[in-house]
């Protein structure tokens, strides 16, 4: 988790200097710009962790638990575009 924060976060300071300067398009655009970026390695990171992560019995039986409630919630929301067609 640390990779990701220290590449990212200097890249947001620069971000808020260059909105500072009175360039707030290029520095909001920045800004999300690292935002995405970050969640892209934070991402990439736990798909190649993912596998040793769930030998840990907590992490798994958590993960399960989110798969169940992201599915139930995934249905809920079909369930109700079906019912207003």
């Amino acid at each position: 988790m640390a990779v990701p924060t220290a590449t990212v976060e200097p890249l947001k300071l620069v971000a808020v200097a260059v909105a500072g300067e009175g360039h707030w398009i290029a520095g909001t655009a920045m800004i999300v710009t690292c935002y995405l970026l970050s969640l892209v390695l934070v991402e990439r990171l736990f798909v190649i962790v993912k596998p040793k992560l769930l030998t840990i019995p907590w992490f798994a039986k958590l993960w399960t638990t989110v798969l169940a409630v992201r599915t139930w919630i995934a249905a809920s929301f079909r369930r109700l575009r079906v019912g207003t067609n």
